[in-house]
């Protein structure tokens, strides 16, 4: 009889490694377990979920196989391991409390936006958490943002010092409940909660502060309200008076704003929204996606003036839900922060950042451990693409193609994002900005420290840029390991080949507006070729000189002065064209070349051309005379202007000057800034075409990857890939992480994964 037994039953060790915490899967496998009348136990450790279970072979198997088929809806499972065990004769199965180990290898959620069921109570009124501004359950609720270290458990969030009343602690305990082992878990009674006062800190009592807060929003009022991963400065949208001022208060003259609608139904009014958008907006991650203004009503022009696209998003948080559902119109939701600075995430740090900006404070007690900007994405060419990878996002990892040393990639200085690789997953932090200010080096320093915190890890390599003036470059070189410089356009080129899992060397059209290149100029019209250990240098636009560095960045007309100057030789230029400016001042400068730098940067060709049609001859925000001369475009079915590309020595160049004297001659004939943009784009589209295939002529690689902030273009985008695919190449482009500056940091990893993968090898 036992030796039937023993064949007939089974005792299996399941270690379930991925985002199987925090997302309720210790009470899917209880559940589970019960359902195929199974023994045993399931429990969180830093690896993951183990479980063993025990019972007939044919349960055993159903259940194995409703595992994997059946998770949670945010749970990810990367990899099953299972052992055979000796049977254990258990006679229950039971979840018990989490222990940890020695190597953190588990993944953390990322915060989640309120669920169907949480939305549902929240506006029930018969429910106890009947408008409750932090109903949140094993589904949905904050995550990353509140974690200290893990085991995800309530102790280690900022969740520790709100002690659960008996109602909560009985659905925390349960198992059959949705808020089993919920860490945020909490209700009115033992939770957070908001209170509303003024600028001057004075408490606004009297009512309810949601009705409140709405009553002086529809009064024109800015309002600093405490987010999941930070504050916003909220208004209405459709108040031009509010959005002046608070453009007027930020210090943010013409950068568009991101605008909240209380449901998908609503935002359609105002924009064109296609199925793919629509699935990420009402998605738990939540992100602002810039969708194309259309629709019988129209938002504001002050909210994103100049700009055929809007950035839209949805309530995310029941807060939100709260705010908008008796407000039921579109609301401004910007970060709350000066320009350039990190958002606020602390009550005192807001009060005192955003006193001259916000009228009233919308504040709450439960800490924001981390702050997280909302992530930002757009459909270009069939596909949705991170323009900013934030909250709802991070910090799931990036899965790499294989295990390898750990090191820590601190980015560039203009959209940073900082990584972590750990075995075969790199993690990339939260978007921290522009390393401009005291606040935002004291944020990449907090992050980082967190993230080796949460992950357990110390790097054997820190990987930084080559621009020896970078903050990121800088601190880099202070720390006590070993270090490593990478060059800008190289590590663009590697951050596309890791998020495809590409191992071979790539043809990297790699377009940007800066990027210290190895010869010291600046770099960002590249064809480049190779892969993660090296790179040559096949293409690039012809150097420029540009006068004035950061001064010509800020006002695209020096640059068209310059560029048209070097055109025509400092002969026969057609003055007309800029006789606007102080063309004599940059004349003078070329001339003697004073203060000038060599650059090959196609973010300045941008600029030159669209200042020279008269679209932007200064901007006011980073990379507007670009947006704007897309903008422009209506159709790359035109001939391109004229173009070359020469040989110097092995490298070949693409020609700018004959390209400005053609767009020079057109405009002196009388083309307008449609047409200009127009035959520019298609000019770009056929003069990287055309180096692609020079650059597979002299390599047999059939492979491109395009990278670099330009390719945020839509039109350049959408216009290239088609026809190199129709030339037989196979294209990647990201769609992962950002295409600029802020996926940076996953290349430099992987090169620095490589380089110490090939020292190691040799020594």
């Amino acid at each position: 009889m036992t030796q039937i037994l023993t064949q007939d039953f089974a005792r299996h060790r399941i270690r379930v490694h991925g985002i199987v915490q925090g997302v309720g899967f210790r009470p899917f496998v209880y559940n589970l377990a019960i359902k195929n009348g199974l023994t045993g136990f399931v429990t969180n450790n830093s690896h993951g979920v183990e479980i063993q279970i025990e019972g007939d072979s044919h349960s055993v198997t159903a259940f194995m196989q409703q595992l994997e088929a059946e998770p949670p809806p945010l749970a990810i499972i990367t990899k099953l391991t299972v052992d055979h065990l000796n049977l254990n004769h258990d006679q229950s199965f039971e979840i018990i409390s989490s222990h940890r180990e020695s190597n953190i290898t588990t993944l953390i959620s990322p915060d989640v936006a309120v669920c169907r069921d949480c939305l549902t109570e929240l506006f029930n009124p018969t429910d106890r958490r009947f408008q409750y501004p932090f109903i949140n359950c094993t589904n949905c609720g904050p995550r990353y943002t509140i974690i200290e270290s893990i085991p995800y458990d309530r102790p280690f969030t900022s969740m520790r010092n709100f002690k659960m009343c008996p109602d909560c602690q009985a659905e925390y305990d349960n198992p059959s409940d949705r808020r089993f082992h919920a860490q945020p878990n909490a209700c009115p009674e033992c939770g957070p909660h908001i209170w509303l006062i003024d600028r001057n800190g004075n408490s606004m009592t009297g009512g309810s502060e949601i009705t409140t807060v709405v009553d002086n929003l529809r009064a024109g009022m800015i309002v600093a309200i405490k987010g999941l991963g930070g504050f916003h400065l909220a208004v209405n949208a459709s108040d031009t008076n509010a959005v002046d001022r608070l453009r007027k208060r930020k210090n943010r003259e013409a950068k568009p704003l991101a605008v909240m609608f209380p449901n998908l139904e609503k935002t359609r009014q105002y924009v064109t929204i296609n199925p793919d958008e629509a699935e990420l907006l009402v998605s738990y991650q939540s992100p602002i996606v810039l969708c194309k203004k259309s629709g019988p009503r129209h938002v504001n022009e002050l909210v994103a003036p100049g700009n055929n696209r809007l950035g839209v998003i949805l309530p995310y948080t029941p807060l939100h839900h709260l705010i908008l559902h008796e407000f039921d119109g579109p609301l401004v939701m910007t970060s709350a922060n000066l320009s350039d600075e990190p958002i606020c995430i602390e009550n005192d740090e807001a009060l005192h950042r955003l006193a001259n900006i916000a009228d009233l404070f919308l504040l709450h007690n439960r800490d924001i451990y981390l702050r997280s900007d909302d992530s930002v994405f757009v459909h270009i060419n069939g596909k949705n693409r991170p323009v900013r990878r934030s909250r709802g996002f991070v910090p799931r990892p990036i899965f790499l193609s294989g295990s390898g040393p750990s090191v820590l990639a601190v980015g560039g200085d203009l959209k940073n994002t900082v990584c972590l690789t750990a075995q075969e997953r790199a993690f990339m932090s939260q978007h921290i900005g522009d390393m401009e200010n005291l606040e935002s080096s004291q944020f990449f320093q907090r992050t980082i420290d967190h993230l080796e915190r949460v992950l357990e890890i110390e790097p054997e390599l820190i990987v930084h840029d080559l621009h020896p003036g970078y903050f990121t470059t800088q601190w880099a070189q202070k720390q006590h390991l070993q270090t490593l410089g990478v060059q800008h356009h190289h590590a663009h080129l590697a951050a596309c080949m890791t998020e495809h899992g590409l191992d071979e060397p790539v043809i990297g059209i790699i377009a940007d507006g800066t990027g210290y290149g190895t010869d010291g100029t600046i770099w960002g019209g590249e064809i480049l070729m190779g892969d993660y250990t090296r790179f040559e240098r096949f293409g690039h636009l012809e150097n420029m000189l540009l006068p004035g560095g950061d001064a010509a960045i800020k006002a695209p007309w020096r640059t068209a002065t310059a560029y048209l100057y070097q055109a025509f030789n400092g002969k026969n230029i057609p003055v007309d064209l800029i006789k606007k400016w102080n063309y004599q001042l940059i004349f003078e400068m070329l001339e003697t070349k004073t203060n000038t730098a060599q650059t090959s940067s196609t973010g300045r060709l941008f600029d030159a051309v669209a200042a020279l049609c008269g679209i932007c001859p200064e901007i006011r925000y980073e990379g507007q005379a670009a947006i704007e001369l897309m903008q422009a475009c209506t159709t790359t079915d035109v001939p391109p202007f004229t173009f070359g590309i020469k040989s110097e020595g092995p490298a070949k160049i693409l020609c700018v000057r004959p390209l400005m004297r053609d767009i020079a001659l057109a405009l002196m004939e009388g083309a307008g800034s449609i047409e200009i943009s127009n035959r520019f784009h298609r000019t770009l589209i056929e003069w990287f075409l055309k180096s692609a295939k020079l650059a597979r002529q002299a390599s047999g690689i059939n492979t491109v990857v395009l990278s670099g902030g330009v390719f945020q273009n839509e039109v350049i985008l959408a216009g290239l890939i088609p026809v190199l695919e129709r030339n037989k190449f196979c294209v990647y482009s990201h769609i992962q992480v950002p295409t600029n500056d802020g996926g940076l940091s996953l290349g430099q990893a992987m090169i620095g994964r490589k380089y110490l993968e090939t020292l190691k090898e040799e020594g």
